[in-house]
């Protein structure tokens, strides 16, 4: 059974296969196995650091999505925002004309008494 700090076969083989190619002449084999070993490592790590950026990438890639979902959604929102702020704006200005008058006759009022 595999441990999760052990390479697969075919990354194994790979490093065996790259650590022969750069083989220097005189290199015995157990200091072959050692430069595969590394590689191995280089390949492990590499592997890992792919895996994370897939990830990141995949939650990136949800969280634009539920943002677009949210835009798309919020419309409806900004519907009834816009529909309550209509309502406000038109109310406003006759509310506003209807208090000065009050306050031009009570003024008018109490300069006449």
């Amino acid at each position: 059974m595999k441990t999760p700090n052990t390479p697969s076969l075919e990354t194994q083989n790979e490093a065996l296969k790259v650590a022969r190619a750069t083989q220097r002449p005189g290199q015995t084999k157990e200091q072959t196995k050692l430069i595969a070993q590394g590689i191995e490592k280089g390949i492990t790590l590499y592997k890992k650091q792919q895996k994370e950026k897939s990830r990141q990438a995949d939650k990136a890639k949800k969280r634009a999505l539920k943002l677009k979902n949210a835009e798309q959604d919020s419309p409806v929102d900004d519907e009834v925002i816009l529909a309550t702020n209509h309502r406000f704006a038109t109310v406003l200005p006759w509310g506003l004309l209807v208090l000065s008058w009050l306050g031009f006759i009570a003024y008018w009022v109490s300069v006449s008494q």
